[in-house]
């Protein structure tokens, strides 16, 4: 199994509270254990079509990702093969699922689809809690999200061994600020960042928004000043 190119990915958007599942489900597996030199477990965020080389060069491919199932909020739920594509698509809850739709629809029409493919979503609680971190009862679900990807992995043989002590937190393959840690105690409250749009921007009456939206966007782009 040396040769065969395995590729453990997690997508998302961290800033989108339950958006972030992804990340942080391959930040823990990261954290937990050891696998051999042709497992790469990567922090695929909302990279979309940047992904596209690492999924052509993949045998194997495990995705985390939230999605929107139709589910009771917090269910975890394992789709493989040909059905991912159309799990990704069902409902997209934001704009990284239809650039992920878009990478493995042209990594097979490149002819360099995945042999084996796997996607461990979760159906979220929140979404529009913009900075927030996961509800209880999606993080729950990241332990038992990676028991269901080390056992589809170890089906293929494909085997990973736990670390004796896991990793620090800063020991990350993701962005060191935005840690599950530091994320969740660096975040200010929402009497200074509210989370779900901020009404004393929103509910400005003195806000108005330019005349003539097409010159506006010609004057920007031009640098020219308005004629009249």
């Amino acid at each position: 199994m040396s040769n065969t190119k395995v590729l453990i990915l997690g997508i998302g958007n961290l800033l989108w509270a339950d958006e972030g599942f992804g990340v942080r489900a391959v930040e823990e597996l990261h954290r937990s254990y050891v696998f051999p030199e042709n497992v790469r477990v990567i922090d695929g965020g909302t990279q979309g079509i940047y992904l596209v080389q690492h999924i052509r060069e993949a045998d194997i491919l495990v995705v985390f990702d939230a999605v929107d199932y139709g589910l009771p909020p917090g269910t975890l739920k394992r789709v493989e093969g040909d059905e991912v594509p159309k799990f990704l698509g069902i409902k997209k809850i934001s704009l990284h699922q239809t650039g992920f739709q878009e990478v493995l629809a042209m990594a097979e029409m490149m002819g360099d689809y995945p042999e084996h493919l796997m996607l461990v979503g979760v159906q979220p609680v929140e979404l529009d809690d913009y900075g927030g971190s996961l509800r209880p009862e999606v993080r729950v679900q990241i332990e038992p999200a990676i028991k269901i990807a080390l056992k589809f992995l170890a089906s293929h043989g494909v085997e990973a061994v736990p670390r004796t002590k896991p990793l620090d937190e800063d020991d990350t393959i993701a962005s060191l600020e935005l840690t599950l840690g530091r994320y969740e105690t660096g975040r200010p409250g929402e009497a200074k960042a509210p989370r779900h749009g901020d009404g004393r921007v929103l509910a400005d009456q003195n806000w108005r928004g330019p005349r003539d939206f097409d010159a506006e966007m010609e004057r920007l782009v031009t640098g020219k000043a308005d004629a009249g």
